[in-house]
């Protein structure tokens, strides 16, 4: 354990001169930031790290970035989800790339400099956003040809091949909400959240303006939740079909986190799938 809202799970046979070989997936949300080793020869999960209950997220993330050494190594590719209030979801058949300024007058003024594309071709529509302007540019000088993902992308990827889903991913205080149905993204949000009576009416909320059959739709689950929890309690009451998002990606060894719930992590690993 590094500090009290942190841990890091190392391979002890990882050799960091093999780091050429491994993919770095990082995942950073409003209040959390974690990250995974995966040995792509042998696809091994070499480390992961994960700090949850992050105050100050780009002061914590400069703060790991300077001192990290597995940070600092050269990997043969690096995928980061960037959790960004700018980002919007254009229907495929009105995106113009020719024309991306104009989705930028709908950003906040803290935005980058940079526009990123993020097409998603079995919904059909591409995400555009951009970052803080700080994590943005922290990002860009510290980890260089790096491939940037927003939010969305790794939960989507979770809930890829899923006719009829409400997919919840947790971190120890927010939780990113999907609900697909018919194979379509009807609806994505993001929600901060103090306590399970505030989840309660967020969930509540969900379920109410979208009409979903509770009784008839997969509740999937993945971050930081548990059987038995108050998050856990809460949405028990309402589904009858409730599942962890546990499947590693295709032949992935994870043995490093036999000890910890799979799922999770389980959508800091899926950002492995996503291209």
């Amino acid at each position: 354990m590094n500090s009290k809202n942190s841990i890091l799970l190392v391979d002890p046979e990882f050799d960091p001169n093999t780091a050429e070989n491994c993919n770095l997936l990082i995942k950073i949300t409003s209040d959390s930031f974690s990250y995974a080793i995966i040995d792509k020869i042998h696809q091994q999960i070499k480390a992961v790290y994960d700090q949850q209950e992050c105050h100050d997220v780009p002061a914590e993330l400069a703060e790991r970035l300077k001192h990290d050494s597995y940070l600092m190594l050269t990997y043969k590719e690096i995928k980061i989800s960037v959790y960004t209030e700018n980002t919007i979801a254009v229907p495929n058949e009105i995106f113009e790339v020719e024309n991306l300024d104009q989705y930028a007058r709908f950003f906040t003024e803290t935005q980058g400099d940079k526009l990123y594309i993020q097409p998603f071709a079995t919904y059909g529509f591409t995400s555009i956003f951009s970052l803080h302007k700080f994590i943005d540019e922290l990002l860009n000088t510290s980890l260089e040809c790096s491939k940037f993902f927003d939010h969305e992308s790794p939960v989507l990827a979770l809930a890829g091949g899923k006719k009829k889903v409400l997919q919840l991913d947790f971190s120890a205080s927010s939780f990113n909400a999907l609900y697909v149905n018919d194979g379509k993204l009807i609806f994505s949000n993001y929600y901060q959240i103090e306590n399970s009576e505030e989840f309660n009416y967020y969930l509540l909320f969900i379920v109410q303006q979208l009409q979903i059959d509770t009784a008839h739709t997969v509740l999937s689950l993945s971050g930081i939740i548990h059987q038995g929890d108050a998050h856990y309690e809460c949405v028990s009451k309402y589904f009858s079909h409730i599942e962890f998002s546990t499947a590693l990606n295709e032949g992935l060894d994870g043995r490093i986190l036999e000890d910890m719930p799979s799922h999770y992590y389980s959508s800091l690993l899926a950002l492995d799938l996503c291209g």
